[in-house]
């Protein structure tokens, strides 16, 4: 079962993502420019707001299963860890035994003299906790260096975190680390022509002496603004593969939708003060194949009465197009604050969430009863 995430959202003027310029990043569709913002910078997003959700969220999982840790800093968290299940170690010595346990699978010339790794490596929670575990235990003083890295790559393929089982994990060096992403996520683009603007500024001296005239800075910055389409698809059989349980993907679900939807880059916020929510929000889930919609948008949307409605008429028309080609969905809902016709009509966020959620738990319970 697929679980597809087509959203609207009005951005005013904002440079959300930038690019080597300074400038927000832009695309070329339909041949015309087309404001775009990428997906690492979204998934970004929605990782710092599982972080959050990690402060007020518990279930049978435990604490802090939702965000994972990316840093080349594995090593000094892993001495920190030690200490903390066994404080008779001082942190030098539980820096050695992390070092040392870590060469297993970064190699001798992995860690560097300041204990970190040369790349970045992203772990939860649950995966340090568990490698402190061993690294101080009898089973880590076995001889056999095979052994040992084996135990280590058993403990790193369990208890993903909620952004790595969705995500993913690549490890370029050693293949047998990765954790394939059960989550897809596309660059955002507008669904019209954009054209790039600039904001001239000056800034005063608060102190300038009264007989001194001009500013003490002054420069520019690059913004748009745009209607945007953005997208995102989830697998929902790999994510319960990733999670180990199906009642925690569900809930990872119902979380990836939330913070997916009112999640945003913060590049410029303090300038620009951009953060809006979506205007329309189209769930749906299926049994044959993920289904992008942007295609809607090939041919951008022209108005001279704002973007909104006439990109929810196009998204639409584009639902029922690609139904010449793809089988009836399972189930489809919408959350919007224009016009909407097709899918359940849903008042708010909550409703949608607990909608999908009802709709992936029969669907689980009936293969768990034909299995």
């Amino acid at each position: 079962m697929f679980l597809d995430i087509n959203v609207l959202q009005s951005v005013p003027s904002s440079n959300i993502n930038r690019d080597d310029t300074g400038a927000p990043k832009t695309a070329i569709y339909g041949g015309v420019l087309r404001s775009r913002v990428s997906s690492q910078a979204w998934k970004r997003a929605v990782r710092k707001a599982f972080a959050h959700d990690n402060e007020q969220y518990e279930n049978e999982m435990g604490n802090d299963w939702l965000a994972g840790i990316r840093t080349k800093d594995i090593p000094i968290m892993l001495a920190q860890e030690i200490v903390k299940q066994d404080d008779s170690l001082s942190i030098d010595q539980a820096q050695k035994i992390a070092d040392k346990l870590l060469k297993n699978i970064f190699g001798a010339k992995g860690i560097t003299k300041e204990h970190r790794t040369k790349t970045l490596f992203m772990i939860s929670r649950g995966e340090l906790e568990k490698l402190a575990q061993f690294a101080i235990s009898d089973e880590n003083n076995e001889k056999n260096k095979k052994l040992i890295q084996s135990a280590i790559k058993d403990i790193l393929g369990q208890d993903n975190s909620l952004d790595m089982a969705l995500f993913g994990r690549m490890v370029a060096d050693d293949p047998s680390l990765n954790v394939d992403a059960a989550c897809q996520v596309a660059h955002a683009i507008s669904t019209h022509e954009v054209t790039p603007e600039f904001d001239y500024y000056t800034a005063v001296d608060d102190e300038q002496a009264d007989d001194t005239a001009g500013a003490a800075m002054l420069g520019t910055i690059d913004y748009n603004s745009s209607t945007l389409f953005r997208y995102a698809n989830v697998n929902v059989e790999d994510l319960v593969h990733n999670l180990g349980s199906a009642d925690a993907a569900i809930e990872g679900i119902k979380l990836f939708i939330k913070d997916f939807m009112m999640s945003m880059p913060t590049g410029k916020q303090n300038t620009f003060a951009n953060k809006t929510v979506p205007q329309y929000v189209m769930v749906t889930l299926r049994d044959d194949t993920p289904v992008n919609l942007v295609s809607a948008f090939e041919k951008p949307v022209i108005s001279n009465d704002g973007y909104l409605q006439a990109s929810i008429c196009r998204l639409e028309e584009e639902y029922s197009k690609t139904l010449k080609f793809v089988d009836q969905p399972l189930a489809t809902f919408v959350v919007t604050t224009g016009k909407a016709k097709i899918g359940e009509q849903q008042d708010n966020r909550h409703d949608l969430v607990d909608k999908v959620a009802v709709v992936i738990q029969k669907r689980v319970e009936n293969e768990n009863t034909n299995a």
